[in-house]
């Protein structure tokens, strides 16, 4: 499939999606159509199991919502709102290689996805600076940066419009790892290489069952909990895990 602002490509059991609108790689309409595109192509692809999203280019990995599509702002907006929702709902997992600056929607973009791996250099930042310019984030920041970090961090990034560089990112839970540079994909690869030789059903499983039960109460969550495991036990790679685990070989599972 063609597409005019991302490159979507595969890499045997992994999927990579590059936003390509350098030099900001900032989202317009054109960037959500062809994302929305991307992620069908890959969610119905059963080869891929994990998903890598990046930026073009070594400057960002996205700075957010293209301003110069301000008259579009609300459709772009509920767009990419509904969109960022789904990546976080996605039943692959999915890993940001965050190769620059990561501000306002590119940031959500990345607290959205499942693992964040970001390049450490003096121009690679991130954080939600919306409020400098006397708005909100609007794409999901002010909800999923408090889960990640917790209130007191969060508020004190949201409220201050803070950018920061990757080590602090890491020291506060916001990304999971810091690449050197010219290291960022090799190791975004590994991480999505590790998660595609996990039993895809049990994977799909665990995403739901954490994300569904942070947007709900315990008792909904472990009723979720319970549905997923009785859908896995049954599966045939639960037999297969069991097999190699007896066997003391590694797993090879097909997600049936």
């Amino acid at each position: 499939m063609a597409y005019e602002t991302i490159i979507a490509e595969k890499e045997g059991n992994i999927g990579i999606i590059t936003l390509n609108r350098p030099p900001a790689n900032a989202v317009n309409w054109a960037l959500l159509e062809d994302f929305e595109k991307a992620l069908d192509q890959f969610e119905e692809d059963k080869e891929v199991r994990a998903l890598i999203i990046t930026g073009a280019g070594e400057k960002g990995f996205s700075a957010g919502f293209d301003v110069s599509e301000a008259a579009k702002a609300k459709e772009i907006g509920n767009k990419g709102r509904a969109l960022w929702t789904r990546i976080e709902r996605y039943p692959k997992p999915v890993v940001a290689a965050i190769n620059g600056y990561a501000l306002g929607g590119g940031c959500e973009l990345a607290m959205a996805c499942h693992f964040r791996i970001m390049v450490s250099t003096e121009k690679a930042k991130i954080g939600c600076p919306e409020v400098n310019l006397g708005i909100i984030p609007g794409w999901g920041g002010t909800q999923r940066m408090p889960r990640l970090i917790g209130k007191t961090r969060a508020l004190d990034m949201l409220v201050f419009g803070k950018r920061i560089l990757a080590p602090e990112a890491l020291d506060i839970g916001l990304i999971n790892k810091v690449s050197q540079p010219g290291e960022l994909m090799k190791d975004a690869k590994e991480l999505a290489g590790r998660l595609a030789k996990q039993a895809p059903l049990a994977v799909k499983a665990i995403l739901e069952s954490v994300t569904k039960g942070l947007e709900t109460s315990i008792d909904e969550g472990l009723k979720v909990e319970g549905k997923n495991l009785d859908m896995v036990s049954s599966s045939k790679d639960a037999i297969e895990g069991i097999t190699a685990f007896l066997e003391k070989r590694e797993a090879k599972f097909k997600g049936e």
